[in-house]
């Protein structure tokens, strides 16, 4: 069963309809509202974007990342998701220099199990990732971003900038990403 974490980005609503769609089996929770124990009860987390910055939610979010590493477990972090999965592991963040909204063209630099094209996706985001912990791999850029999908080495733990739940290539990766 895939979890989402609804960190309450706007576009939570588009994964969760394509989710649907391709009758993928999900249950949808709030990080507030979420008991960690119950981690157990999942095989793949997806950590959405977010609208703001609060401490609490960081600090779940970097428990579920945690435990997935821990247990095995299959994540993909989207845009918000990526970036606290960098920071999770020793990475670090920063203001983009001005805000990325609207389609990318995204260059991919490393075989990998959810994408092997160019794709075209559509980014939202104020923030990005400026360092990679030793761990994470970097995968893919575009022109505007040095990480735009990076992975956990060995493990099948992603992370987006964008947000592949607004396009169609992006549609591919989350549904690549589920097959696993």
């Amino acid at each position: 069963m895939l979890l989402v974490v609804d960190n309450g980005s706007i576009y939570t609503k588009n994964l969760t309809d394509y989710l649907n769609e391709k009758n993928i089996s999900f249950e949808t929770h709030t990080p507030q509202h979420f008991d960690l124990d119950s981690l157990k009860n999942y095989n793949s987390i997806i950590l959405s974007g977010r609208r703001k910055n609060e401490k609490k939610i960081n600090q779940i979010n970097s428990k579920i990342i945690t435990l997935s590493i821990e247990n095995n477990m299959k994540l993909l972090g989207i845009c918000y998701g990526a970036e606290i999965l960098a920071l999770t592991l020793g990475g670090t963040i920063k203001k983009s220099q001005s805000l990325q909204k609207g389609n990318e063209t995204i260059k991919i630099l490393n075989d990998n199990l959810i994408s092997s094209d160019t794709l075209n996706v559509f980014e939202s985001h104020g923030y990005e990732i400026s360092t990679l912990p030793g761990v994470l791999i970097p995968l893919a850029e575009s022109e505007n971003c040095k990480y735009e999908i990076i992975q956990y080495e060995k493990k099948l733990i992603f992370g987006t900038q964008f947000h592949p739940e607004m396009s169609k290539d992006g549609h591919e990766l989350i549904e690549k990403f589920c097959l696993l």
